[in-house]
């Protein structure tokens, strides 16, 4: 769970329950923060199966700290494992989708993408995430191959860590129904690749595509002082729902609700 070494125990677990329910699975413990751990999983599967179909990405760690506070020791971990893990693997599996002209890539990224108070690593890996898939659907299109990201609100081991309520919150169950039909021949059928999804429960949610909401133009070069002036008026800001909510406890928190 803390990330310090692999391990099959879970893996195992779940091989077995799928080969109970009448399917085929095989478990590997490696450490996918590592290029050679990203090939290898890859390899294992198409050892086991000869082709590969679909990849998702869900190994993850966290290490809990202010931003002021946070060490390397508790920075490069998180990046390593949600992160890098996920592009080494994607990188391993993209090469054989590309060949096979076929395939889904699908990455594991938090509404915590919007930023945190107190994980600013899971933070940057996850949006790091949501970027990495959308450049795999961009280079991968032409080759038939599809990528997309989900952002769960579940009860799992990491969630159970978390030092907040997450009020709108779901089961694996759900989420691997969600994974389930991404993986699906009618999801690429449908054009989905690019997308960020949340499920959570009874939930299910698209996330916006980031895209430039105004502009302003000036006649001549811009400096700090026309930028000041005209900033506030013209392209202004879009304000953070992360932020509001954080005020609104910041003040119940001093009025003693």
């Amino acid at each position: 769970m803390d990330g310090a070494s692999p391990t099959s125990e879970v893996a195992d677990a779940v091989a077995k329950e799928i080969e109970a329910a009448g399917g085929e699975a095989v478990a590997v413990a490696d450490d996918i923060s590592t290029m050679a751990g990203g090939q290898r999983v890859v390899d294992r599967a198409l050892s086991a199966y000869g082709r590969l179909d679909g990849v998702v990405c869900v190994a993850g760690i966290l290490r809990e700290r202010m931003l002021s506070n946070m060490t390397e020791q508790e920075w490069d971990p998180v990046l390593a494992t949600h992160l890098k893990g996920t592009f080494t693997v994607f990188r391993a599996a993209a090469a054989v989708m590309r060949k096979q002209r076929s395939g889904t890539l699908i990455g594991f990224t938090s509404g915590n993408h919007q930023g945190s108070v107190s994980q600013a690593n899971y933070s940057a890996a996850k949006g790091g995430i949501i970027s990495l898939v959308c450049s795999a659907a961009l280079g991968l299109h032409k080759y038939g191959v599809t990528a997309n990201a989900v952002a769960p609100v579940a009860r799992t081991r990491l969630s159970a860590n978390v030092p907040m309520e997450l009020k709108e919150i779901g089961d694996p169950e759900d989420v691997a129904a969600l994974v389930v039909y991404l993986l699906s021949d009618r999801a690429k059928d449908e054009g989905i690749t690019g997308q960020v999804y949340t499920i959570a429960g009874p939930k299910l949610a698209v996330w916006a595509q980031p895209r430039e909401l105004r502009s302003a133009y000036a006649e001549g070069a811009w400096t700090p002082e026309r930028i000041a002036d005209l900033l506030p008026a013209t392209v202004g800001a879009d304000p953070m729902p992360l932020l509001e909510q954080v005020a609104a406890m910041e003040r119940a928190a001093r009025s003693g609700r």
